[in-house]
């Protein structure tokens, strides 16, 4: 029986059903493509190379490059440590074992979820893929979310960088625990209380059907790295163009007020956007100001930062990113208060 095929022509076929005509082959020709974008971009860095080097050597900009560059080397190890073990998930963890590991009632789910985060030795650069593959996996939003806020915060390294920058005020290192782990936990509390399905957007993910584990494994890390990469240069981006530009002598007139340095911190938190194990040793530096409006700093970077907001946006949505990362914040300031005056 002879097979037919009434489909229309393609775009790069003429109406006789031969090879792309003259036309078809200039529209081709005249299409952009990356590679020569790249060259393009190369021959103009060579071509201006003069007012480039002139432009780069501005104290200004050699700032920006400076906390750029910080951001992204300190962030980068973790992210790929957490794509790695989204990917590990994904690929060889089974569903049913969520099912199993975590209660069935999401009231109880979140703060296992939460305790559970402090066996992600990472920082928020690695929470957030993980949490996105929790969710694919078929868990509970308010727990994946729960543990997307603890892990930064209440893991061994972090809590031992803690130790380690507050020699004199071991107290900190109780109060970071606290303060956190509440903060989580209220969170994933509220999204199951107030959240709506149609605020976040199911985390988006390659099909890998029909693979061996091994090829689906790597294909979820290259497709990993590339999007949450990419979040996270644009979060580093705008945190070394915040931090450039900011007046040095605006820490020094907040620090003379409670209430002003403790948003000031909180504030300059999300701004520096520094990962969750060098913060401490930051803050440790902040001597002008009190306990409490450093552990304002300490429990707000790990939770909402520039970096981490475009992660999350990009992940879950940017509705889910700006009615999450705003509640975060005033949680965690006013949780960082209470927890000051009880502990520190």
């Amino acid at each position: 029986m002879a097979i037919t095929d009434d489909a229309p022509p393609r775009a790069d076929q003429d109406h006789s059903g031969g090879p792309p005509g003259p036309s078809a082959q200039r529209q081709e020709n005249r299409r952009l493509t990356s590679p020569l974008v790249l060259t393009m971009v190369m021959l103009l860095m060579v071509v201006a190379q003069s007012p480039i080097r002139r432009a780069l050597s501005a104290p200004v900009m050699q700032s920006w490059m400076t906390v750029f560059v910080a951001v992204v080397v300190q962030a980068l190890p973790f992210l790929v440590l957490g794509v790695l073990l989204s990917a590990a998930i994904a690929v060889f963890v089974p569903a049913s074992f969520f099912a199993r590991a975590l209660p069935k009632r999401p009231a109880l789910a979140v703060p296992v979820a939460g305790v559970a985060g402090a066996v992600l030795p990472g920082c928020e650069c690695a929470s957030v893929p993980v949490a996105g593959a929790l969710v694919r996996r078929g868990v509970t939003p308010a727990a994946a979310l729960a543990f997307l806020l603890s892990a930064p915060a209440i893991n061994p390294i972090v809590l031992t960088a803690t130790a380690v920058a507050f020699p004199r005020d071991p107290e900190m290192v109780l109060a970071r625990f606290a303060a956190s782990l509440l903060v989580a936990c209220t969170m994933g509390w509220l999204w199951q209380r107030l959240g709506r399905t149609d605020w976040l957007r199911p985390p988006s993910h390659s099909s890998y059907e029909g693979q061996g584990r091994g090829a689906a494994f790597w294909g979820s890390v290259r497709h990993d790295v590339m999007h949450a990469g990419g979040f996270l240069v644009v979060g580093a981006m705008a945190a070394a163009t915040l931090k450039a530009v900011t007046p040095e002598s605006w820490l020094r007139t907040a620090a003379g007020n409670p209430l002003f340095s403790v948003l000031a911190l909180a504030i300059l938190a999300v701004v520096l956007s520094i990962c969750s194990e060098a913060d401490a040793f930051v803050a440790a530096s902040l001597t002008q100001f009190s306990l409490t409006a450093r552990l304002a700093f300490l429990v707000v970077g790990p939770m909402i930062d520039l970096k981490l907001f475009a992660m999350q946006a990009g992940t879950f949505g940017r509705g889910f990113a700006v009615r999450f990362a705003p509640a975060t914040f005033v949680l965690a300031v006013t949780v960082s208060v209470l927890t000051g005056a009880v502990l520190l």
